[in-house]
């Protein structure tokens, strides 16, 4: 017998006309996650150089990034017909619509910016962040399955989840439990351990690509393709073709700082 998503009320908190929603909520607690864990990063020998306001400052440039690319990236990567012919859709964010990918390009901008800003190499910075950056995707996860959103293909194994919201009662894959687990909780944990000893300038943010990329190519078997693009060739979907680029230039900045070059 399949599993029911609980169906959560999206709005977590209401103070009379003033709501909450779970989903805004858990990017608080990213946010917050991220300067907690900058701080505790300040505090090793090898990131001593930096302050509380250096790691605010990054957050700052950061949220900025995610908002632009995430929502430039969806508009350009996934649905370009519908925007290029209707142009204002683009501003009703509200609506919807986020992409990771866009979100980590509008990331790495917002971290060149902020190299330039601090005179420091672009993946010193980038070195520094990617250990805070999973456990906020984790929360951004778990914001997505308490919405019953972003649900996973058909199964019939024991812990498959029927997500009312999908339309029908077809007992489904929990990939949004998996992505928490996968590339937030499991990757976060591997990056927070291997940031923890000095390593080459750019190796961090190799193992953060290659690590995401791969948690998230194989996440994707088990999620449900965007409706209005379906598996796109070899049978792969967007979020998968745009995973492998991640993938591959994680390796080469591996083997580019490996110790033997």
């Amino acid at each position: 017998m399949p599993l029911m998503h609980p169906q959560f009320d999206p709005i977590a908190i209401s103070f009379g006309p003033v709501a909450i929603h779970w989903y805004g909520l858990m990017y608080l607690f990213a946010f917050a996650q991220f300067l907690i864990l900058g701080q505790l990063k300040t505090r090793q020998a090898h990131w001593s150089h930096l302050t509380y306001k250096d790691i605010e400052d990054l957050l700052f440039a950061g949220v900025l990034g995610v908002i632009l690319g995430g929502r430039l990236g969806y508009v350009i990567f996934y649905m370009p017909g519908h925007y290029l012919a209707n142009p204002l859709d683009v501003l009703k964010v509200w609506e919807g619509g986020m992409s990771f990918h866009g979100g980590f390009l509008g990331v790495l901008a917002a971290m060149w910016w902020s190299a330039k800003k601090t005179q420091q190499s672009f993946f010193q910075v980038t070195d520094l962040i990617a250990p805070l950056v999973p456990f906020g995707l984790a929360f951004g996860r778990l914001g997505n399955f308490l919405n019953g959103e972003l649900w996973g293909r058909p199964t019939d194994l024991p812990w498959a989840m029927i997500f009312p919201q999908a339309g029908d009662m077809v007992a489904r894959h929990p990939s949004q439990l998996y992505q928490f687990l996968g590339e937030g909780l499991c990757l976060g944990i591997l990056l927070w351990w291997y940031a923890g000893k000095p390593r080459a300038v750019g190796q961090v943010s190799g193992v953060f690509l290659l690590g995401y990329g791969i948690f998230r190519f194989l996440a994707e078997f088990a999620r449900e393709p965007d409706s209005f693009l379906g598996l796109l060739s070899l049978g792969l979907s967007m979020g998968q073709w745009l995973s492998i680029p991640m993938i591959v230039f994680g390796i080469y900045l591996l083997i580019r700082t490996s110790p033997s070059k």
